[in-house]
């Protein structure tokens, strides 16, 4: 158990001046790390909370430094649709935790949560806080944070909360100014942008999603035209400046 140093958090004019200058993705991401590491968590994750009909963790990510095996491994085994941490969500806006006890408790008999605490247990975290969000068009999502167990003061809570709303609104706001720039991606297209910035094949990225490479392939050839690029090379560059991938 710990808590958090008060002289370690920041001034609320301070956090919200440096939010303010965050430009792209890539910069939420640096952000975001380097807030996770003061709090002591090892991972965190900005997604949005989904409807009732989508199955898949990792299409619902906007900005995460999760590892690729948590999330792949999540979504093999199908826990989206049964998570108690996403059936809370679409019940509160107040910050919980959950840790693999109440996880286990609330889940019961769910097949495959065994193993997948076994992974999760093996990049070091033991329990996820997870802060609600929305933005003004009425869209919500969830900042998490992941980590060891671990006890916060409410000042430290309320700084945490405080960076899921700005951080998010920033998000938000970002993705506005490319709309009215006149390009706007589909989550589909964005995810197999990431993918492709990652290294990945467009079969490796069938595989991984969960669609066939001439789909895949299809995403790709399409954003690319989107952007105004050349190649698949420069459409995730382009993406990159323009904030739609980290």
């Amino acid at each position: 158990m710990r808590g958090t140093p008060l002289e370690q958090l920041a001034k609320p004019e301070q956090m919200g001046s440096e939010i303010a200058q965050l430009r792209t993705q890539f910069d939420v991401m640096r952000f975001m790390k380097r807030k996770a590491q003061v709090f002591g968590f090892r991972y965190f994750m900005i997604a949005r909370v989904p409807g009732m009909e989508v199955s898949s963790l990792a299409s619902l990510s906007i900005v995460s430094n999760v590892p690729v095996e948590i999330v792949n491994h999540y979504d093999k085994i199908g826990l989206l649709q049964s998570s108690v941490g996403i059936k809370r969500l679409r019940e509160t806006t107040t910050p919980f935790q959950l840790d693999f006890d109440e996880w286990r408790r609330l889940s019961g008999q769910q097949e495959g949560l065994a193993a997948h605490i076994d992974v999760l247990r093996a990049h070091e975290v033991e329990q996820a806080d997870y802060f609600p969000v929305h933005f003004a068009d009425g869209s919500r999502a969830v900042v998490i944070f992941l980590g060891g167990r671990h006890q916060f003061s409410m000042a430290a809570l309320m700084e945490l909360q405080m960076i899921a709303i700005h951080v998010y609104n920033r998000l938000a706001e970002i993705g506005l100014v490319l709309r009215d720039n006149g390009v706007e991606l589909s989550d589909r297209e964005i995810e197999c942008l990431n993918w492709t910035a990652a290294g990945k094949t467009s079969a490796e990225i069938a595989s991984i999603i969960g669609l066939s490479e001439h789909t895949v392939n299809h995403y790709l050839n399409h954003v690319t035209r989107k952007l105004g690029a050349v190649n698949r090379t420069q459409a995730v560059v382009k993406a990159i400046r323009l904030g739609y991938i980290r």
